[in-house]
């Protein structure tokens, strides 16, 4: 199964919200995808390489009917370069606007996540566009074990609250399950009639794919009539699904 598959993210408006590989999993689809765009309802770094052409505008779905000269794909819209080493990104409306009017997948980094491997979101995230049709909570295997703290976890104290943890304490399969499965954690915004598929990233051994079985068994069991299947990855390769576990 090709990742686009695996993640039902061939066509339609994809968001990629969690911890663990968003921005990998957004150039990974990009670069197996037709006329795919990049684009982001919050801060994202630069990725002018991870696409073949970026614009920065206002209007983007004006940029998809530029007539001076053939679009290239993948495309990335922006609205604004905030800084040196990142853009803004567009309120979910104009994403929504977006995915509308685009022929192609497009797909939208929806919240952040400060280079973690889990987080829960707070009040104010994540900024999923109504129009969503797939949403994918990422995780990364490699937390487990980990101290729940800010060294690898965002939010640890809304992490701690969701998975009945203290901060502190040694993360375990079961409370990254906990976390993607939770509609107040990975789950949390996912619009009414979208598809919701987790992942569970950076399954670089056969040891971590066993970790990563472990959580998706505890997502699966969680979430009996909203979750259909948990998608393990390792991003960086060139075949990046490990297993799909169903």
């Amino acid at each position: 199964m090709t990742l686009p598959e695996a993640l039902d993210a061939e066509t339609g408006l994809t968001c990629v919200v969690g911890a663990g590989g968003k921005k990998t999993t957004l150039y990974a689809l990009a670069d197996r995808l037709d006329r795919a765009v990049v684009t982001a309802t919050v801060r994202i770094p630069i990725f002018d390489a991870a696409v073949a052409e970026m614009v920065v505008t206002d209007d983007p779905v004006a940029a998809l009917d530029a007539t001076d000269a053939p679009v290239r794909f993948p495309l990335g819209l922006v609205p604004e370069r905030e800084r040196e080493d990142r853009y803004r990104g567009y309120d979910p409306e104009t994403v929504s606007a977006l995915a509308g009017a685009h022929d192609g997948p497009v797909l939208a980094k929806a919240d952040g996540a400060r280079t973690r491997w889990l987080k829960a979101p707070n009040q104010r995230e994540p900024r999923i566009p109504a129009a969503a049709d797939t949403v994918v909570p990422i995780a990364s295997a490699r937390v487990v074990g980990e101290t729940l703290s800010d060294d690898r976890v965002h939010r640890p104290g809304r992490v701690a609250a969701v998975a009945d943890r203290e901060v502190g304490d040694e993360i375990r399969p079961e409370d990254v399950a906990a976390v993607l499965a939770s509609d107040e954690g990975g789950l949390k915004g996912v619009p009414k009639g979208a598809t919701a598929v987790p992942v569970v990233n950076m399954v670089d051994s056969p040891e971590l794919e066993r970790t990563g079985r472990e959580i998706a068994e505890g997502v699966l069991d969680r979430t009996p009539d909203g979750v259909s299947r948990v998608v393990l990855t390792r991003m960086v390769a060139d075949d990046p699904v490990v297993a799909v576990v169903e």
